[in-house]
């Protein structure tokens, strides 16, 4: 007796050309799925539609500024006119400016929440849009342990991932409310080893870097992957760094802020001298006409890891909660065994 073969999942994918978006596209297309990509850079969504197709997904590239809502619903509706229903829509997109305070200027700070928290918004809206109407599909919002935790150099992009943080929650409970068969959850991310800080606007006097310890994209995108498929969760943490910084700021905020003002400038910026000419991808994709796909993969390869034992503890708490329940009964029992003695 043959089984009717399973339809191949539609996935959508912001930020798809580089870094988190681009791996994430990649595990998705390991598995047999549409993968629409959305990015703005011609270079890499090229190399983006190279890699889904390797992978033996089938890809679309659509160029797309997430800023611009027009052009999110656009997408949407050319995703369902070529793959069919979405199943997965992933926002990953950002941008970030790394300076003081108060060496941003409001038509950057505007830019990067527009990309980072209005982006996010937007492609919400268009997938919700799509999905209402069936009750089904899932959402996966990309953060950052930042969407917590604040730290110095990065104010706008922290408060933009604090308002996805935020309006996460608020869409998530109203689903709740309204016993919705459609799912959103999101994935707090450490460090990782993207493009961004090759590109990424930086006023600072040597090059930006993640805070260590770093992870390899691949990491987020598994994380990415699971969340899809476990969507219950309300949010996921991925890396051990991700959750001691929210563990510390939880319990110890103002302590937590005195040990970054004083190491939170140092530990993102490599030693290397800055180069003056390197590209900027606010306003314009650094990976446009004349660029290059950057890949998923930023410079620090040597000093990211692959691994992340805390992921798998954070897709695995009924394990871990069985396994110390059966570890507190054995306790028990030997306590008792000792005492009848």
């Amino acid at each position: 007796m043959s089984s009717t073969p399973q339809a191949a999942q539609v996935v959508v994918v912001t930020g798809a050309s580089g870094g988190i978006g681009r791996a994430t596209a990649q595990a998705f297309a390991a598995r047999g799925a549409k993968v629409a990509l959305l990015a703005r850079g011609e270079a890499g969504l090229a190399g983006a539609c190279a890699d889904v197709e390797r992978l033996g997904g089938q890809a679309l590239a659509i160029s797309t500024d997430m800023a611009d809502p027009d052009q999110v619903e656009a997408a949407a509706s050319h995703v369902e006119d070529v793959f069919g229903p979405i199943d997965v829509w992933v926002n990953v997109a950002f941008t970030s400016v790394f300076a003081p305070f108060t060496e941003i200027t409001a038509e950057e700070y505007k830019r990067v929440t527009e990309v980072n928290y209005l982006g996010y918004v937007y492609g919400t809206m268009a997938a919700l849009k799509r999905m209402k109407p069936r009750d089904a599909g899932t959402i996966v919002q990309v953060g950052s342990a930042l969407a917590y935790r604040g730290i110095p150099l990065q104010t706008a992009y922290c408060g933009s991932k604090h308002a996805v943080q935020g309006f996460h929650e608020a869409l998530r409970c109203e689903l709740l409310h309204d016993k919705s068969g459609i799912r959103t959850t999101m994935v707090q991310m450490p460090a990782v080893n993207t493009p961004q800080f090759d590109w990424v606007l930086s006023r600072l006097p040597k090059p930006a870097q993640p805070v260590p310890p770093i992870y390899e994209p691949e990491v987020a995108a598994r994380a990415v992957l699971y969340a899809a498929d476990h969507p219950g969760r309300r949010e996921y943490w991925v890396g051990g760094s991700t959750m001691g910084t929210l563990i510390a700021n939880a319990v110890a905020p103002g302590l937590l802020d005195r040990y970054l003002a004083r190491t939170g400038f140092s530990s993102q910026q490599d030693d290397r001298p800055q180069d003056p000419g390197h590209p900027t991808n606010l306003w314009e994709p650094a990976d446009g006409k004349g660029g290059h796909d950057y890949t998923a993969h930023g410079s620090f390869d040597d000093r990211a890891t692959n691994r992340s034992p805390q992921l798998w503890a954070s897709q695995h708490h009924g394990v871990l909660a069985l396994g110390a329940a059966g570890l507190v009964v054995a306790a028990t029992v030997l306590a008792g065994a000792r005492g009848r003695r």
